[in-house]
C-alpha cells in the first residue's frame, strides 16, 4: 500500500491539480446533492407507486380466475408475486371482518397494530371496486400495503409488509455520503499523482518557454507518449529555430555594422579628396584634372548609392514575369562593356552552345540587373584578363556559367557568404579584391524571387557562378 502524507499532496498539489481537484469535488458533491434530493422525496413516491401497481396487478390475475378455481389458485398467484394473500367469506359485521382478516395476516407473520377496512370501503367492493390502503406501523417501523377485492362473496385482500420507507432512505443516504467521502479522498489522491506525471512535464515546458523568452534557447526531452510529448516536440522545433534565426540576425547585425563601416569609409574617402581638391580650385592650383578627379569620385558615391537603393527597392517589388530571350539580352549588356573590356585588355568568350533558340520566364528588368553585376563583377577581379561565359541547356532551365581567374582562396563558409547582405571577402576593403557587399547580395534576391538556382564554386585559380531559369513552356519560344 502507498501512503501518502499530507505535506507530500500539498507539494504535489499546484494550481493545475487544485483546479482538477476542485472540479472533481464539485461534480460528487453535485451527484451526492441530486442523489440526496431523488432519495428523500422521489424515492418514497416512486417506491409507493410501484408496489400498488404489482399489487393491482395481481388482484387483477385473481379476478381473472374462475371461480372454481379460485382457492387452488391462490397460493400460486401469492408465490409468483411473492405477496401474502389472505381471504374471508363477506361478513355484514365490519369489526369481525378486520379482525378475522387481521388474524389471518398475523398468521402468514405479517403483524399489524393497525388494521381496518371502513365500510365506504366495503361498499366499494361490494359494487366490484378495487381498495388500496397503506397501513403504517410505528412501533414495528414498517408498512403494510393491502389491495381488497371481493369475488363470488369471498374478500381477498393481498398485502406485502415492508420496512419504513424513511428509515431506508435514510440508511441509502448515509451510504452514498460514505462513496462521496472516499470519492473526494480518492480524487486527491489522483490529482496528486496526475500532478506527478502529467503536470510536471507542463512545468518544463513553463520553465523552456521562460528560458526562450529570456533567449536561453534549449531543448527538453519529455516522453509521455501523448499530445504533450508532441507539444513539447513543437515547442523543441520553435527553439531550435529561435536560436537560428537569432544567430542570423546577430550575424546581419555584425555585417550591418561592418556595412556602416564601410560606407562611412567609402564616402569619407572620396569626400575627403573632393574637399582637397575644391580648396584646390578655389586657391587657382587647378591644373585642368582636378575636376575629373571631383567628377570620378562623384560618380564612385553615386553608385554605392544606387546599389543601396536597389538592394532596398529588391525587397517589396514585385516580378513582371516574361518571356525573354536571355542570348539577346546577355549581348546587350555585354556591349555596354564593350570599351571598358578594350580598355583593359580582358577578353570576353561567349558559348551559347544552341542555347540562343530558346526563352526563359523571367522579369527583363531584374534579370538585367543580375547579368550587368555578373559580368561587372567578373570584369572588377579577374585576376588573369579572361572572362568565359557559358549557356546549356538542363533539366528544362537554362543555365549560365560565368568564370574569371582568381587568385585568392576562401572556405566553403565564405563562398555561401558571398550572396549574404553586406558580406565582403576582404575586410581590409581592398578595391581590387572586394566590393560593398551589395551587388551578388541583389542578385541572391533577385534570383530567389525567380525560384532559380544558383552558386559559386572556385578550382584550378577560377572562381564560377552559375545560376539557372526555367525555360518557356512549350510552343511559347521566341
Amino acid at each position: 500500500m502507498v501512503w501518502v502524507t499530507a505535506s507530500s499532496i500539498r507539494i504535489a498539489m499546484n494550481k493545475l491539480s487544485r483546479k482538477l481537484f476542485v472540479q472533481i469535488a464539485l461534480i460528487l458533491v453535485v451527484v451526492f446533492g441530486l442523489s440526496y434530493c431523488v432519495n428523500t422525496f422521489f424515492m418514497p413516491n416512486y417506491f409507493v407507486h410501484q408496489k400498488r401497481a404489482a399489487l393491482t396487478e395481481a388482484v387483477e390475475r385473481l379476478r381473472s380466475i374462475e371461480s372454481k378455481q379460485l382457492l387452488e389458485e391462490v397460493q400460486r398467484v401469492a408465490d409468483d408475486y411473492h405477496f401474502t394473500i389472505v381471504h374471508t367469506p363477506y361478513d355484514h359485521d365490519i369489526d369481525r371482518l378486520n379482525w378475522t382478516l387481521r388474524e389471518q395476516f398475523t398468521r402468514e407473520r405479517i403483524a399489524m397494530s393497525k388494521f381496518w377496512l371502513t365500510e365506504e370501503s366495503l361498499a366499494q367492493l361490494m359494487r366490484g371496486g378495487i381498495v388500496t390502503k397503506s397501513y403504517q406501523q410505528e412501533k414495528l417501523k414498517s408498512s403494510v400495503f393491502v389491495t381488497f377485492v371481493m369475488k363470488e362473496g369471498m374478500i381477498l385482500a393481498v398485502g406485502e409488509s415492508v420496512a419504513n420507507s424513511g428509515e431506508t432512505i435514510r440508511i441509502v443516504n448515509q451510504f452514498n455520503l460514505i462513496i462521496a467521502v472516499g470519492a473526494l479522498s480518492l480524487a486527491l489522491l489522483l490529482a496528486a499523482w496526475f500532478s506527478r506525471r502529467t503536470v510536471k512535464p507542463i512545468e518544463q515546458l513553463k520553465n523552456m518557454a521562460e528560458d526562450i523568452a529570456e533567449r536561453r534557447y534549449r531543448t527538453v526531452d519529455i516522453r509521455t507518449g501523448d499530445e504533450i510529448e508532441e507539444l513539447a516536440h513543437s515547442i523543441n522545433t520553435m527553439s531550435d529555430k529561435l536560436k537560428q534565426a537569432h544567430l542570423e540576425l546577430e550575424e546581419k547585425n555584425r555585417n550591418l555594422r561592418v556595412l556602416i563601416r564601410d560606407i562611412s569609409h567609402e564616402l569619407k574617402t572620396p569626400l575627403a579628396v573632393i574637399k582637397a581638391y575644391s580648396a584646390g580650385v578655389k586657391d587657382g592650383l587647378d591644373d585642368g584634372t582636378y575636376m575629373d578627379v571631383i567628377q570620378s569620385q562623384t560618380d564612385d558615391m553615386s553608385e554605392l548609392v544606387t546599389k543601396l537603393l536597389e538592394w532596398s527597392r529588391l525587397q517589396t517589388e514585385e516580378l513582371n514575369i516574361e518571356n525573354v530571350h536571355v542570348v539577346n539580352l546577355l549581348e546587350q549588356v555585354i556591349a555596354k562593356y564593350e570599351l571598358p573590356l578594350q580598355q583593359h585588355s580582358i577578353e570576353l568568350t561567349l558559348n551559347d552552345q544552341n542555347a540562343e533558340s530558346f526563352c526563359v520566364q523571367a522579369d527583363r528588368v531584374k534579370l538585367e540587373m543580375v547579368l550587368n553585376n555578373l559580368v561587372s563583377n567578373a570584369m572588377k577581379y579577374t585576376t588573369n584578363r579572361k572572362i568565359q561565359i557559358d549557356l546549356t541547356n538542363k533539366d528544362d532551365a537554362l543555365v549560365l556559367f560565368i568564370r574569371n581567374g582568381c587568385t585568392f582562396s576562401m572556405t566553403e563558409e565564405q563562398l555561401k557568404q558571398l550572396w549574404e547582405p553586406f558580406f565582403v571577402a576582404e575586410s581590409s576593403r581592398n578595391k581590387q579584391l572586394s566590393g560593398t557587399g551589395l551587388g551578388l547580395a541583389i542578385v541572391k534576391g533577385i534570383l530567389q524571387k525567380h525560384k532559380a538556382a544558383y552558386g559559386v564554386r572556385l578550382h584550378t585559380g577560377d572562381i564560377e557562378f552559375h545560376i539557372a531559369l526555367p525555360l518557356c513552356k512549350q510552343g511559347e519560344q521566341m
